[in-house]
């Protein structure tokens, strides 16, 4: 017979979790607190905290409260993954593969489990090892909304695009209202009516949430672009980008600042000043601006034999942050460069490589396709002096149009107004020339134009720049059979073309305030 005290923490923790559900974080934390009061031993009570942590995204309370599940009970699966996840947020990659060994030791059956292991699994890069959680995850609650879409997405990864268009169209049967799953459905494949676009029109007009308006907008843009309504293509971009803007925090006179301390700060005699950094030549960074073009080149390059693409990393700015103890949420500031400037070179070098070596892959380099590390090229260049640079540039006005109608995650918080992006594309041109004029000998600029047009000759200057035998192999990239997780999923299963090349050009009318100000910045002429 259960005494009073386990019928007490019995119901708090009922209540507790029934709070959490409702988004009653202030109810949930009491409720775990005066549980762990009266037994502070109880496994689901520090299970409760760590879930209301996150809900509250407090991360080193959370970990606390995952370690004591992990401690008062080892075979906690749940728990084990939910500290994977966290330990993959700080970049500590081989202690998220030790949990996530550990989730699977015990066994579990629980789908949400297995479905939160794959999502592990994807940050690393595992794309198959995901597949079988997502799969499992999916056989075992088959009509999961959650646990279809991730499927799916991992079958878009793989370029099994009509196998991924099945589920999300069984998704939307389910739950029509599924704005992520449109949207996911929208890019899967290419509009030939407007059916589906009717069907969301409507499903916009009943939704007030600004995040899930924004993923119906997007679609409904996408596929009017499929239908060549070019008009309407962009004010459901427009609208997208509006809604999406109301949902992200976009500090513009911020940016400025730390763009110009990069500029004032990493000099030449700053380098000089840095001494040896670590002598590893096996990184490969690939960098720009998104949607100019870096996956395709990841994708030449990861044709070679001795090539792996590690995928977009956030290992040097978590090495940074670990050495420095930087703890401001935000990705980039002056004050995350402040706390660069001074870490002696060869530990962040050592520090990037040790967090890396689980997602390199067998060959002898890795891909490390982040775009936002054009701002720390001479941090790269300190700290690992003998990595491969590779920088994309574009037409600023395709590159910004592009950016502009893809609807991103949290990152690139300035392409949701047209005055913001282009803004921000003449400081980012500003701050290349600049490294350019101190470090242009030590990377390699390459133009996406230029490489769709005429592949082979610069497909071969690439390869020589990286310093490796030609292959075959980089021209026949698009036959590659390994996951692709970015928003070019399913255009790098393609052959090199020129469709995105002047797409802006349908746009010119719209696109005008933005054209002006690229403009007035030397970036773009009326004979463009």
């Amino acid at each position: 017979m259960m005494s009073a005290a386990e019928n007490d923490v019995k119901a708090l923790l009922r209540a507790g979790f029934e709070a959490l559900t409702r988004g009653d974080i202030p109810r949930a934390s009491d409720c775990c607190q005066r549980a762990l009061a009266i037994r502070p031993d109880v496994p689901q009570a520090h299970f409760l905290v760590g879930l209301t942590a996150l809900e509250a995204n407090q991360r080193e309370t959370a970990f606390q409260a995952f370690g004591s599940v992990t401690r008062l009970d080892p075979a906690n699966a749940a728990a084990w993954a939910h500290l994977a996840r966290l330990f993959m947020g700080e970049g500590l990659v081989v202690r998220a593969d030790a949990a996530l060994a550990e989730a699977k030791k015990a066994g579990s059956r629980d789908p949400m489990v297995l479905d939160l292991m794959g999502s592990v699994y994807s940050l690393m890069g595992e794309y198959g090892l995901a597949a079988e959680c997502f799969e499992s995850a999916v056989s075992l609650r088959p009509d999961h909304p959650p646990f279809l879409l991730n499927l799916a997405n991992n079958l878009v990864y793989f370029g099994e695009t009509d196998a991924a268009v099945e589920i999300l169209e069984k998704i939307v049967r389910i739950q029509p209202d599924s704005p992520q799953a449109h949207w996911s459905l929208s890019g899967a494949r290419k509009a030939s009516d407007d059916t589906h676009i009717t069907v969301m029109a409507r499903l916009v007009l009943a939704q007030s949430n600004p995040r899930a308006r924004a993923f119906y907008y997007y679609a409904i843009g996408k596929e009017l672009e499929d239908l060549g309504r070019w008009d309407d293509a962009f004010e459901a971009f427009v609208r997208g980008a509006g809604e999406r803007r109301k949902t992200v925090e976009y500090d513009e006179s911020a940016e400025s600042a730390m763009f110009d301390y990069l500029a004032g700060t990493f000099t030449e005699s700053w380098l000089a000043s840095k001494g040896k950094g670590h002598e590893d030549e096996s990184p490969i960074f690939v960098l720009g601006q998104p949607r100019t073009g870096t996956t395709l080149i990841d994708r030449i390059i990861s044709a070679h034999s001795q090539v792996h693409s590690a995928g977009e990393l956030q290992q040097l700015g978590l090495a940074i942050r670990r050495l420095s103890d930087y703890r401001d949420p935000k990705r980039f500031s002056v004050g995350f460069f402040e706390a660069a400037r001074d870490i002696p070179a060869h530990r962040i070098g050592q520090v990037y490589l040790d967090t890396t070596k689980r997602v390199r892959g067998g060959a002898p380099r890795f891909i490390d396709k982040l775009p936002q590390n054009y701002l720390m090229i001479p941090i790269i260049l300190a700290a690992m002096p003998r990595a491969k640079i590779v920088h994309l540039t574009r037409d600023p006005v395709d590159a910004c149009f592009s950016s502009f109608k893809q609807l991103f995650a949290d990152a690139y918080l300035h392409s949701y107004d047209l005055g913001e992006m282009a803004r921000h594309h003449i400081r980012y041109r500003r701050l290349m020339s600049t490294w350019r004029e101190r470090f242009g000998e030590r990377f390699l600029d390459i133009s996406y134009e230029e490489t769709v047009s005429d592949l082979e000759p610069n497909a071969r200057r690439l390869i020589d720049f990286l310093g490796l035998d030609w292959e075959p192999a980089c021209l026949a990239f698009h036959e590659q059979a390994t996951a692709v997780s970015t928003a070019s999923a399913v255009q790098v299963r393609e052959p090199a073309h020129t469709r995105s090349v002047g797409r802006w050009r349908r746009y010119s009318a719209q696109l005008e305030p933005m054209i002006r100000e690229l403009a007035a910045a030397g970036l773009h002429s009326p004979v463009d």
